[in-house]
């Protein structure tokens, strides 16, 4: 009896698994963006309830992490989509949310920065001292553009990311620092020296598993004493237990949407 009791709830719990995953699918409408150069960045677009045009609302940007790259636009909803779609959220913080995909053979970053991450060498990000790749190229392409056709908060413009997409938040922080109110990289890392350029501009909540093993909580921790020594508007959050999967802990902290969304420039 036992023993059809865990397998009644297992198959209760993957069907409820299932259930989310398309409630999930069907709220984020699947769109590609094309450049004037032609290349594409698949992406997904969460409205407000009763979106009206009429009105203002925050844009969020979100960027995955190098798990959830790949080509089927979908994907990159894994971590972070159901939340946004939880009735308080949607109730209290009507808001553009948009989680664009990286090709699979592509990171938002450059990609030596990576290599260097998985042999655990200690890394000098490039951030603005270099050209950005195509990714971030597309990514700001996308964000102009969406600020440009949907009805966008110009002072509410936020973005976030984990792992890959957190280095990514940084990069885009220093290549367009008069542009975010607020950003939340988790379990990321980024140029110090570019910290400067948006520190008085942008505010930041900084997340990080002291465990971590993947990309190490150095790399965070510098960000936040540079960012802090800077004057920024910045927050930092470890979390002792924690290994790479630094996002759920960080997803479930009561105070990060109030304060994400309380963010103008």
């Amino acid at each position: 009896m036992r023993l059809l009791f865990i397998l009644l709830m297992s198959c209760l719990m993957s069907v409820a698994i299932q259930a989310q995953d398309v409630a999930v699918q069907d709220a984020y409408l699947a769109r590609s963006f094309v450049s004037k150069q032609g290349d594409t960045l698949l992406y997904r677009i969460l409205y407000p309830e009763n979106y009206d045009r009429s009105k203002k609302y925050p844009l969020v940007l979100f960027l995955h992490g190098a798990g959830e790259r790949g080509n089927d636009n979908l994907k990159q909803l894994t971590h972070g989509a159901s939340m946004f779609l939880e009735d308080e959220m949607r109730k209290q913080f009507p808001a553009i949310v948009v989680f664009p995909q990286c090709a699979a053979d592509r990171y938002w970053i450059d990609i030596s920065i990576r290599k260097q991450l998985r042999t655990g060498e200690d890394i000098a990000f490039n951030g603005v001292f270099a050209p950005p790749v195509r990714e971030q190229e597309l990514l700001d392409a996308l964000h102009r553009h969406l600020i440009k056709t949907e009805s966008v908060d110009k002072r509410r413009l936020y973005i976030m990311g984990l792992s890959m997409g957190a280095m990514g938040t940084f990069e885009m922080l220093a290549r367009h620092p008069k542009r975010f109110a607020a950003a939340v990289p988790i379990c990321g890392g980024g140029n110090v020296e570019s910290t400067s350029r948006y520190a008085r501009r942008t505010a930041l909540w900084i997340t990080h598993g002291t465990l971590d093993d993947v990309v190490k909580v150095e790399f965070s921790r510098r960000m936040y004493e540079a960012l802090k020594s800077a004057g920024a508007d910045v927050r930092y959050t470890e979390f002792p237990d924690a290994n790479h999967n630094a996002w759920d802990p960080t997803f479930a902290m009561p105070d990060l949407f109030p304060w994400l969304f309380s963010k103008r420039r």
